[in-house]
């Protein structure tokens, strides 16, 4: 059964997928599983991959949704990331780490999206 919060935060994926489509983004994936953990979205932007991390909440009343990519989640984004390089044929690709942070909810639509490119120091 699917909870409250996997709604939301399918829909806010769905939300960050329109919005980098529409802004220039080619996705690759979507929820590609490592043995580090999920990445959301996996795709390019000029010759540059870009993991993505989406955090939506329904309101800010417990903080933003960029303030939950904590420290570990963080170390667990860029372990993801290393592994998911290390399958390409790709030698040595330009990466980074960036955090879509949504506020809204399926019933009410998005009252804010924020892309904080390279969100992650590697």
């Amino acid at each position: 059964m699917t909870n409250h919060n996997q709604i939301i935060g399918k829909w806010g994926e769905k939300i960050a997928l329109e919005y980098l489509r529409q802004n220039g983004y080619e996705v690759l994936e979507t929820n590609h599983r490592t043995p580090f953990g999920e990445i959301d979205i996996v795709a390019r932007e000029g010759g540059m991959i870009v993991f993505i991390e989406v955090k939506t909440r329904t309101s800010t009343v417990m903080g933003n949704p960029e303030g939950s990519v904590t420290p570990m989640k963080q170390q667990h984004l860029i372990n993801s990331a290393l592994h998911y390089i290390s399958d390409l044929c790709e030698p040595n690709p330009d990466w980074r780490v960036d955090v879509v942070a949504i506020i809204g909810n399926p019933r009410t639509g998005c009252q804010d999206l924020q892309v904080f490119v390279n969100a992650v120091q590697i």
